[in-house]
């Protein structure tokens, strides 16, 4: 495993990072593919066991339950300091009513309290913001988690999918305020979707923000040859089908780049596909997901391929500019 500062910040990371979405329990309806808490403890062993310390989740996975499972092996398996937990808060935890999402103070210091109960924890490495609140000034959203990094609840803050133009308001204003500042990016960024490639990543790199992509290998559409085998969650996964369902012509183009390139190595697609984000040196870690023996052992061995310049070039031809996605 290999280890890198999460942007500026003095905090080392392994370079995969380790996705808590499907860990959750399936009854509660939200993420109809998770595989629930017996079947999830395996994989978060397992990644300990390969050297991954960086572990991802939400407050909003299965309303919570996510967080409860990922702390609980956690707890059984390593010890608090050996390892990094990033969590996220906008989409509420539980039952909805006013108030009960979004990025106001309120919200914040409810979420967070819940998160740490949830996670087993005293304080979270990286506490991210889901989404941009378009009904919260960003200024009160600052001042809240700063509050909760001087407070100790928090050690780091970051941000996931939004426009690049409020991505740089808010660092902006954390300086000029003197409040804490962004320290990381949570983009959706894979060879299906590259959009990011044209204002935020830029600016992550210019400003020395960490980027950890969300949905590396596109919903596992990178993973299988085009139209491969159906999985419980592509038979499911509504969101997924919005972010790539609609250009179907030119993602096929690129999976079927990526297949021929991982026939011609003998490699799995997944594995090449995750080598490609690692040759990307404004990226820190992938977050990726692991349901079936051999995912994880797969996303570690991404990081002893090195692609050549003319790989890298057959595998980012054939993309077309598509609307941007996954800001929801």
């Amino acid at each position: 495993m290999e280890y890198l500062r999460l942007g500026k910040t003095g905090l080392k990371v392994s370079r995969i990072c380790l996705g808590g979405m499907t860990y959750a329990d399936p009854a509660l309806g939200t993420h109809p593919w998770a595989i629930g808490e017996e079947a999830s403890r395996p994989f978060i062993k397992e990644a300990l066991e390969l050297g991954i310390t960086f572990f991802d989740t939400a407050n909003a996975y299965s309303s919570g339950s996510a967080e409860e499972i990922l702390g609980r092996a956690l707890r059984d398996f390593a010890r608090r300091d050996e390892v990094v937990i990033a969590t996220k808060v906008f989409h509420n935890s539980g039952r909805k009513y006013p108030n009960s999402s979004g990025l106001s103070r309120r919200a914040i210091f409810r979420e967070i309290d819940g998160s740490l109960r949830r996670l087993g924890t005293d304080y979270v490495d990286l506490y991210q913001i889901h989404r941009w609140d378009y009904s919260t000034p960003i200024e009160e959203t600052l001042e809240a988690l700063h509050d909760l990094v001087k407070a100790g609840k928090v050690r780091y803050i970051g941000a996931s999918s939004m426009h690049s133009w409020q991505f740089t308001k808010a660092l902006y204003l954390a300086d000029l305020h003197g409040w804490t500042r962004f320290v990381s990016m949570q983009p959706h960024y894979n060879l299906l979707y590259r959009e990011e490639e044209r204002e935020m990543l830029p600016l992550c790199s210019e400003e020395g923000i960490g980027v950890i992509p969300w949905s590396p290998l596109a919903r596992g559409r990178l993973a299988r040859a085009w139209k491969g085998a159906e999985t419980d969650r592509s038979r499911s996964d509504r969101f997924g089908a919005s972010l790539y369902d609609a250009s179907e012509a030119a993602d096929k183009a690129v999976v079927d780049a990526l297949a021929t390139i991982a026939d011609e190595r003998g490699l799995p697609m997944a594995r090449l596909a995750l080598a490609w984000h690692l040759s990307k040196p404004v990226v820190t870690a992938p977050i990726v997901g692991a349901t079936k023996p051999g995912h994880l052992a797969d996303a570690v061995a991404a990081l002893e391929v090195k692609l050549t310049q003319e790989e890298i070039k057959r595998l980012e031809a054939p993309y077309q500019p598509r609307a941007i996605a996954g800001y929801e």
